[in-house]
């Protein structure tokens, strides 16, 4: 007999929910408006209720109908709002994105359903997203200072504020799929919800980087494709460019892997820029975790090479790294199925999330009503370090001409002192 309800919210492939029902959950309906993605959860689940049109379109009236549920029965509600519109790539509209946007549709299904517990899932670059981008050209000396809503942290401390008005205990914290048996360095920001203020917590890790404390150690590429039947893989083909440079590259390199007088042509105008850049010309290892899965493996910025061969990674390697049965059908083209797999929650921390709320659900486990209405961060140094963080990030001083150490000094002073010192953290479990 299933544990509880699920309504699934923005399910896509699948991956979130796969965890939930590994921990003994039942999902009662899916809202997708991705008609691949729908045909995917109708291929492999199709005793599931799939309504396939945007949230925004969708009433909550609808969801309880089709999950055969009354407003307050549904055990918890899951799901991850589109996030291009928090991502640090891109224009980053944020919270001005319409995508932005899909993030009070979930409230709003919250509000209007009572779950006794929602996950919502989301992209590390919500902890820094402003609710107004501003191009990085257009800050500095002689631009006008930042706005309040231009800050970094800006359309988070906005959604903290819209959490705590649904009266719930809200809980977040930046995970690692890693610690949690899933084999790549995915970090993403939980948030778990309680209507009734039990006292929630994130998932424990039952993985480490260097086996500390007795765990297992990070499940490597190695031992997560072994066995594997894939005699005619999957993929999209590099273009000449790519394998020119990717022949060159070692297991676990990138192209700082190149010779020096090759490394301007493999990275292109971002030659000139600053950051990481480590998915250019990068080439994966046996022995190490994926980096995160993106939804284009053989993309100039994201690469993901084989480890040994002069291909990206194939569609069933992608979907083992995310944890997916073998026998799980994706629906659509080549470019399709990559989507699903890399928006994909890993189905490993899915399934630690739900067992971390079956924990909670224990009988005897003291209520805090106290801290209903209130979002709390799970982690004190991630507390500590979002208090911290900068209010804005400025190109290096090499890409500003004309501008000194002293204007610069002069215009991050001018900005409004905004910051979240006074964030709460979650109390320790009993």
């Amino acid at each position: 007999m299933a544990i509880g309800a699920v309504i699934s919210l923005f399910t896509g492939a699948m991956g979130l929910d796969l965890g939930f029902e590994r921990a003994g959950f039942e999902i009662r309906v899916a809202v997708e408006c991705n008609k691949w993605a729908a045909r995917t959860i109708r291929k492999n689940r199709p005793n599931t209720a799939v309504i396939e049109r945007n949230i925004e379109d969708v009433s909550t009236e609808e969801i309880l109908e089709a999950a055969k549920l009354k407003v307050g029965e549904c055990l918890v509600v899951t799901g991850g709002p589109s996030c291009q519109g928090f991502s640090t790539a891109g224009r980053r509209g944020s919270l001005s994105d319409p995508r932005g946007t899909l993030f009070h549709h979930f409230l709003r299904v919250i509000n209007e359903a009572r779950p006794r517990f929602f996950v919502m899932e989301n992209v590390q670059g919500i902890l820094s997203a402003a609710i107004r981008h501003r191009p990085l050209k257009e800050r500095g000396p002689g631009h006008p200072p930042l706005r309040p809503e231009e800050e970094l942290g800006a359309a988070f401390r906005t959604m903290l504020q819209a959490f705590e008005n649904t009266g719930y205990y809200v809980i977040f914290g930046l995970l690692n799929a890693a610690d949690y048996g899933t084999p790549q360095t995915r970090r993403r920001v939980l948030f778990l919800g309680s209507r009734d203020g039990e006292p929630i917590k994130m998932p424990v890790p039952t993985h480490d980087c260097e086996g500390a404390q007795g765990m297992p150690k990070w499940v490597t590429l190695r031992e997560a494709l072994s066995g594997l039947v894939n005699p005619e893989p999957e993929y999209k083909p590099l273009s000449p460019v790519q394998m020119k440079f990717l022949k060159q590259i070692p297991p676990g390199g990138n192209w700082r892997d190149l010779p020096e007088s090759l490394q301007e042509d493999a990275l292109g105008g971002a030659f000139h820029s600053w950051g990481g850049r480590n998915g250019f010309s990068r080439r994966l290892s046996w022995d190490k975790p994926a980096p995160a899965l993106t939804t284009s493996p053989n993309g100039k910025a994201t690469m993901l090479c084989h480890m040994e061969s002069l291909r990206p990674l194939s569609i069933k390697e992608c979907a083992r790294i995310q944890q997916f049965p073998d026998n799980w059908e994706f629906e659509g083209g080549l470019t399709q199925r990559y989507i699903q797999i890399g928006n994909a929650v890993p189905v490993g921390l899915g399934q630690a999330t739900a067992l971390a709320l079956v924990d909670t659900m224990q009988p005897g486990a003291k209520k805090l009503p106290e801290m209903l209405g209130k979002a709390c961060c799970a982690n004190a140094d991630l507390a500590e370090r979002l208090a911290r963080r900068p209010r804005t990030i400025l190109n290096p001083l090499h890409m500003r001409p004309g501008d000194s150490k002293e204007a610069t000094r002069e215009w991050l002073c001018s900005i409004s002192r905004h910051r979240i010192e006074s964030l709460p953290i979650a109390p320790a479990p009993s």
